[in-house]
């Protein structure tokens, strides 16, 4: 089981310099992951200084050689895929092959949707994501792409270079409660990222990933273990241990995480 961070890059952490100290310290510390939020907007009891999450990757990919970094999670129903594709695609290539892109619905909570006239129904985000997803596959391909849905168009396009992993960047969604939809999106690809659950509800996501796929062979949970109550992370497919950290969180406190190891 690998162990990864999840950092909001907002307060005393929207400087890029100190996440990327941070991020050189937990890869000396044994550190397996060190990713960030993607958020534009927080509560008013977090700070409001938030940091772009890719311009920080991008800076962290410089200045660190083994540890897995990405966003957690990214909603593509702001972004556009073509652009979502080459960034990524380029900050796999900065970093060397270790971007792994989380993927989600997003949250309107805080207004980061309505607030700038995004789709906010949930079952319409998560036909976004679906296609979302399905053309962020085919743009990372580096073959000619004919696509025409029901919010995007690639009309013959091709996109180079192609990312350094093959045959795709990991694509990591985010899943909820007992919703079955994104786990079963999930399944498609590379891994799941499961947000607020206990023991019971991980296992009923497990369960179904297995019956999509036929295996958890090349799949990655990653989870909060404190969410477990103890229970064993590894008979429930946990393969990455996750300390988020909450926004307001100081550098010193991170730090002091950091040190202690991945435990």
């Amino acid at each position: 089981m690998k162990h990864a961070l999840l950092v909001p890059p907002s307060g005393e952490l929207c400087d890029p310099h100190v996440l990327m100290e941070l991020a050189v310290a937990a890869e000396a510390a044994g550190w397996d992951g060190f990713f960030v939020w993607d958020h534009l907007m927080r509560p008013p009891v977090e700070p409001g200084d938030i940091a772009d999450p890719w311009i920080v990757l991008a800076a962290i990919a410089t200045a660190t050689s083994t540890i897995r970094i990405g966003s957690m999670i990214t909603p593509p129903v702001r972004r556009r895929p073509q652009v979502l594709a080459k960034q990524a695609t380029t900050l796999d290539h900065l970093s060397g092959g270790r971007l792994t892109l989380g993927l989600g619905l997003g949250v309107d909570s805080y207004h980061e949707l309505s607030g700038f006239g995004e789709v906010v129904d949930a079952r319409a985000r998560g036909d976004v994501l679906d296609e979302a997803a399905e053309l962020l596959v085919e743009l990372w391909s580096g073959e000619e792409v004919h696509h025409r849905g029901p919010v995007f168009a690639a009309d013959g396009v091709r996109l180079l270079p192609v990312p350094v992993q093959q045959p795709r960047i990991p694509l990591w969604f985010a899943a909820r409660g007992d919703a079955r939809r994104p786990v079963r999106r999930a399944a498609r690809y590379d891994g799941l990222f499961p947000v607020e659950v206990d023991a019971a509800k991980l296992g009923r996501m497990v369960e179904l990933v297995v019956a999509e796929r036929g295996s958890l062979d090349g799949f990655d949970v990653c989870v909060e273990l404190d969410e477990l109550g103890g229970a064993d992370p590894t008979s429930l497919g946990v393969t990455w241990a996750l300390v988020q950290l909450i926004g307001g969180v100081t550098r010193a406190e991170v730090a002091a995480r950091i040190a202690s190891g991945p435990n």
